[in-house]
């Protein structure tokens, strides 16, 4: 049985919440909170499992009460928001920093046709995260621990001219990629394609983020678009993304892949057949195994590649399955990648 503590000042959207989480027999709530300090005492008092976390409280908002929470009685929070203005989407990120594993949309209001959808996805996310063990809040600065590595992280050769980076993440890969994109220079010659899988809704918001710490100017990408070097392109929601050998971005609607759309493991395979050698691809930490296959198709075609180290990641599953299959040349701590990526780019060995 999953213990849940509620976390909403809402009294009629925390009783929706609690009612669709009850529901489910392998969750129980044991309790629910109006603010951030009440879920502060609740935490330390009934030690839940998960927590839903709401963003916008009075007293002590969802941001700060997760920053607490992290550094005192560390758990799982998914974070539960009702707005999708990019705005305040962008700010919704800012928890992930803090510790936070997961964002959602509010679960769509009873009679409404998404409603057991989001439903659905609320009760599945709580589950899942509840396996997370150990959530750590991303090192922003002091001395990095030395993570040993395996054999995979062999020295790299770059075979070709490094013409592209595209990296797929899933579950806790939004901070990690805010970690790299900030570390890479403002001159680095490279686009870099992304896709990250997250609920519908945020994207807009997870770029604006992004876009205020990078010194790279990142988009939404948009069909038919050409890809310019020094420029990050993030897919959208419900869209598949592949390149073309135009030099363009193509978005399909496509079916999903590994129940995925966008999936990395689409844009990984177009990646592979339009620059082979010439890219630079990488899984960062999340679930399942959405891009592996592809990237072991990649090193094959000698492009270098990269997976997380297990170490620094919130779920090994992606990355993990791509050491697996021998897919990563180098399995790297976050704070390494981009390192690894600016020399890579300016054509050095690592």
């Amino acid at each position: 049985m999953i213990k849940v503590l509620v976390v909403e000042d809402s009294p009629v959207v925390r009783e929706f919440l609690v009612h669709i989480l009850g529901a489910d027999p392998g969750i129980q709530v044991i309790g629910t909170a109006n603010d951030g300090e009440q879920a502060l005492e609740a935490v330390a008092r009934k030690r839940p499992d998960v927590i839903t976390m709401d963003i916008h409280m009075p007293k002590l908002d969802g941001l700060e009460a997760t920053r607490r929470i992290m550094e005192t009685h560390p758990t799982p929070i998914v974070i539960v928001s009702g707005s999708t203005d990019p705005r305040e989407v962008a700010t919704t990120f800012r928890a992930m920093e803090a510790g936070a594993v997961a964002v959602l949309r509010r679960p769509a209001g009873i009679g409404h046709p998404d409603h057991e959808a989001t439903a659905r996805d609320l009760v599945q996310t709580v589950k899942l995260m509840s396996e997370v063990k150990v959530i750590r809040r991303w090192p922003k600065a002091g001395r990095q621990p030395e993570v040993s590595r395996p054999a995979e992280a062999r020295r790299a050769q770059v075979e070709g001219k490094v013409k592209v980076i595209a990296i797929g993440a899933s579950t806790g890969g939004p901070p990690v990629l805010q970690t790299i994109l900030a570390a890479l220079p403002g001159d680095f010659p490279v686009p870099v394609l992304i896709v990250q899988h997250m609920a519908a809704g945020f994207t807009q918001g997870f770029v604006q983020w992004l876009a205020q710490t990078s010194s790279l100017p990142v988009h939404l990408a948009t069909h038919d678009e050409t890809i310019r070097p020094g420029h990050v392109y993030v897919a959208p929601d419900e869209f598949q993304m592949r390149v073309e050998r135009s030099g363009k971005i193509v978005l399909t609607k496509d079916e999903p892949e590994n129940g995925l759309r966008p999936s990395v493991s689409y844009l990984l395979r177009s990646v592979a057949e339009v620059y082979g050698r010439d890219a630079v691809a990488g899984l960062l930490t999340g679930m399942g195994r959405d891009g592996a296959e592809e990237l072991k198709r990649l090193k094959e075609k000698g492009a270098v590649t990269f997976a997380q180290d297990k170490d620094s990641s919130v779920v090994h599953g992606m990355p993990g399955e791509a050491i697996k299959l021998d897919a990563a040349t180098l399995v790297l701590p976050p704070e390494k990648i981009a390192a690894t990526l600016a020399g890579l780019a300016n054509g050095r060995k690592k």
